[in-house]
């Protein structure tokens, strides 16, 4: 169905809602004051004998005559005998219980075994109770009445806003086929045809303009998605790489203890490096689940991290475990930023932990923190061999030379890691050539607090 039909359908829908509610409110708010005024003729016959229950019978009748009420006035006897003591157009045909009596002594009600009458009760001494009902049957024909009459100026109105929508929206609806003609053709695979002119109400003119917007972006994410989809690839590549090698040495291992025929030397050296391979095959899977989390992770965290008190308590950490180092460090006091502490702490723990083992035990270390622009600047630099590029983001996997390999017990990912952290929390990685010598990982983050440099 083109849109044209369905704005037509819409419009003609909504004209027959809009019509028929209108309508629906006047039924009800009639019905209503309808049932008020039968309820209000009940209450006032039974007021009438409230007083005196030896002359309430009487006093009734009088008011049901006088006033010319249209309702039936039953005597229930404690036997369950009736007698009808008024007649009206729609009498009381079935019999009124001492049940429905008790029922109704103080208010209007309507009954099960009484359909279509309101009664109200009232004690006339003796035991004996008048029944006041009325029949509800002429504000139910009424009710119906005013239904088809709303349903038929319903039906009218409709007809009358089709011609008018139709005559109104030519254009609009016209300039609109060719705009979907056009999307069509853009889904379809040709970015390239020409856009339809822009001619129409304003609307239509932004429709166009928002189209031609989407067809630019659309033919980008086309190109970014193909670019995305080569580096998943290259990643399940590199991953299930990384899982089969330990997998292959685990198995051919495990073949050679099966077969019984290790010696006591070769069952030791198995052992060993299969536990070795487990070990590296579980830092890979912690990894892998790291950067997942690190990616799904909101990039604005709640929690205020004092990442200079943070980093000099992991400083601290290091010139205790490895003294044979010379670190020196600069930081200042009082830079906090919003993290995971979890996510900071991991990215401190590989920064110190590519330093172990990338670079030989008596390199230097120099740690500076310090605060400029609303941003935190953190730069670990070393004094080992460095890398042989600089400045490009670490990709997964990503090893830059030989001395990076994975006999080192790398996973390749810290890197990324790193990278990954740093912009989940706003910020970004780089790596440049350190002072001394080798290689230094500069993070800026976004502060959480003004700092004064």
């Amino acid at each position: 169905m083109r849109i044209a039909t369905r704005l037509t359908l819409l419009f003609v829908l909504l004209t027959l809602l809009v019509s028929f509610t209108v309508g629906w409110f006047a039924v009800v708010m009639s019905s209503r004051a309808q049932y008020a005024t039968l309820d209000s003729s009940i209450n006032s016959v039974v007021d009438s004998g409230l007083g005196d229950p030896n002359t309430a019978l009487s006093n009734a009748l009088y008011v049901v005559q006088r006033d010319s009420y249209n309702l039936t006035l039953d005597v229930v006897y404690p036997s369950g005998e009736i007698t009808q003591v008024n007649t009206p157009t729609v009498p009381l045909k079935r019999r009124p219980t001492i049940a429905n009596v008790k029922a109704s002594l103080s208010r209007v009600v309507q009954v099960s075994n009484l359909p279509g009458f309101q009664i109200r009760s009232l004690n006339v001494g003796g035991a004996d109770y008048l029944v006041v009902a009325a029949s509800t049957s002429g504000i139910k024909k009424q009710n119906q009445h005013l239904a088809l009459l709303v349903a038929g100026a319903a039906i009218v109105a409709a007809l009358l806003g089709l011609v008018l929508a139709r005559e109104v929206m030519h254009r609009d609806l016209r300039s609109m086929g060719r705009l979907i003609d056009y999307a069509g053709d853009v889904a379809g695979g040709d970015e390239t045809g020409p856009v339809p002119p822009s001619e129409g109400s304003r609307d239509l003119k932004e429709l166009r303009g928002a189209l031609v917007i989407m067809v630019d972006a659309l033919q980008e994410r086309i190109a970014l998605e193909a670019q995305n989809a080569n580096v998943m690839q290259q990643f399940i590549d590199d991953a299930s790489h990384e899982l089969r090698t330990p997998l292959t040495v685990v198995k051919g291992y495990n073949e050679l203890l099966a077969s019984g025929r290790a010696s006591p030397e070769q069952q030791v050296r198995a052992v060993t490096r299969v536990q070795r391979e487990v070990e590296r095959m579980e830092e890979l899977v912690r990894d892998l689940l790291l950067l997942a989390e690190v990616r799904e992770a909101p990039h604005h965290a709640e929690q205020l991290v004092d990442l200079s008190e943070l980093l000099r308590t992991r400083v601290g950490e290091f010139a205790l475990e490895h003294p044979e180092r010379r670190l020196t460090s600069a930081l200042a006091s009082g830079i906090t930023i919003h993290a995971r502490v979890d996510f900071v702490d991991r990215l401190l723990g590989n920064a110190f932990n590519n330093v172990l083992r990338h670079t030989k035990s008596d390199a230097p270390l120099h740690v500076t923190l310090a605060a400029a622009n609303q941003e935190a600047s953190l730069v670990i630099e070393d004094g080992g061999a460095g890398l042989p590029f600089y400045g490009v983001r670490p990709q997964r996997f990503q090893r830059f030379d030989d001395s990076r390999s994975r006999e080192t017990g790398g996973s390749g990912l810290g890197m990324s890691i790193m990278a990954d952290v740093a912009e989940s929390l706003g910020g970004a990685m780089t790596t440049q050539a350190s002072s001394l010598g080798g290689l230094a990982l500069h993070f800026v983050l976004p502060l959480a607090v003004s700092v004064k440099s």
